[in-house]
């Protein structure tokens, strides 16, 4: 049987969704063929040994979970090893056995924007998803729509703002900004994701404070064009073997009592959209959608898994963003959509952790 340590939490804003992922992976990876070992960071970079419980990790209505410090660390694998250990409060080590694979669910900064798969090359221990330059390319919203130009994307329309740089000069910021066009705009911190920190601006009167909120995430920004079309995403998979990445059926995002999907409607507001897959698009729409889609993973050198977000608009598709590790509870839209092209979600899980094999 291998043994998978699944790394969740993490010291970002998205610590409790990273939590609610890892529900999902606890509630579903084949238990026949895999031992997990849950290991969990605290919101200060603490590596703490965590319980085997879905339920105790899963969202519920008015609670986030949280990773806490509970006086036992763990003592990564060092010279070659690859035995996990935990020290408990009065000194004693014990150990937790060898480790096969490292599935790390981890959201947002120092975790899913290549900090934590340097940390696990410099290990040598295998890990699940995307690596270092990918990670790190995919979290900055500045070079993977840069990366995305260059391969000849489209992408949606924006500006690049640096705190310094509005602080210092905002009247230039501001001529940039009308070059965009149209309202409304949408104001995003470049290396965040879930939405937190993310505004809808209708009236420029409120772009100041807009920028406030995002630069209380990051000192970067983007502000991107409000372009009017659908929301709609596929989930891309890695093929065994190098071949051309999967590419699942589409997902729509429904707005239904939100200005936008923002991070209440995706994880709080139950009402507020719907996802409805498979998306109603034409073989040719999908087609194109799916082409475009290995194209952008392949832009930022992906390898496991990326989901591929785009705007369906009245000029065609627009690259809005690949995230790197999705949210992958069993009704997040990565799983979702592959089961909707016939893998589920217990299948997915292994197919990942077989690829992390493979790469290593």
């Amino acid at each position: 049987m291998q043994r998978v340590v699944l790394l969740f939490g993490g010291a970002s804003n998205e610590h409790s969704i990273s939590c609610a992922t890892a529900s999902g992976v606890l509630s579903a990876i084949d238990r026949a063929k895999y031992q997990v070992i849950p290991v969990g960071i605290t919101r200060a970079g603490q590596f703490v040994p965590a319980v085997d419980d879905l339920k105790h990790w899963a969202l519920t209505e008015g609670e986030l979970p949280e990773v806490v410090f509970a006086g036992e660390s763990i003592i990564w694998p060092s010279a070659g090893s690859k035995e996990l250990k935990y020290s408990k409060a009065d000194g004693s080590v014990h150990t937790l056995g060898v480790i096969d694979v490292v599935f790390p669910v981890l959201h947002g900064p120092n975790g899913e924007d290549g900090t934590m798969q340097g940390f696990l090359e410099l290990l040598n221990l295998p890990y699940v998803g995307n690596g270092v330059f990918a990670s790190a390319a995919g979290m900055d919203k500045e070079f993977s729509k840069a990366l995305f130009i260059a391969a000849g994307l489209p992408v949606t329309p924006h500006v690049v703002i640096h705190k310094q740089q509005w602080l210092a000069d905002p009247e230039t910021v501001l001529a940039n900004i009308k070059k965009l066009g149209t309202l409304p705009l949408f104001v995003k911190p470049a290396r965040a994701g879930s939405s937190v920190g993310v505004s809808k601006v209708k009236d420029m009167a409120d772009f100041a404070k807009a920028l406030e909120v995002a630069f209380n995430e990051d000192s970067k920004v983007t502000v991107e064009q409000g372009l009017v079309g659908r929301e709609v995403e596929c989930a891309v998979l890695s093929q065994r073997g190098g071949g051309a990445p999967r590419v699942s059926v589409a997902g729509e995002i429904v707005m239904k009592t939100r200005e936008f999907y923002d991070f209440d409607a995706k994880y709080r507001d139950g009402d507020a959209a719907e996802l409805i897959c498979p998306a109603d698009l034409t073989p040719e729409q999908l087609a194109e959608m799916q082409a475009l889609a290995r194209r952008a993973f392949n832009a930022l050198g992906c390898f496991g898994l990326a989901r591929a977000d785009f705007f369906l608009t009245k000029d065609g598709f627009f690259v809005n963003e690949l995230n790197l590790m999705p949210g992958f509870t069993p009704i997040s839209m990565y799983p979702k959509c592959w089961q909707a092209t016939g893998m589920t979600y217990t299948d997915l899980i292994d197919e990942l952790i077989q690829l992390a094999f493979e790469r290593n």
